[in-house]
């Protein structure tokens, strides 16, 4: 599942990607439910 920024994955938002590696892609995004960043791995 490709994931673009703008992208909504439940209650978050995809801000930027972080990073990626053997275990998979990293993204920032913004926790509308919680008000806060967090970094999500895909």
């Amino acid at each position: 599942m490709p994931v673009f920024v703008g992208d909504k994955l439940s209650h978050q938002e995809i801000l930027a990607p972080l990073g990626a590696g053997g275990m998979g892609e990293v993204y920032r995004a913004r926790d509308a439910k919680l008000d806060r960043d967090l970094a999500i791995t895909i």
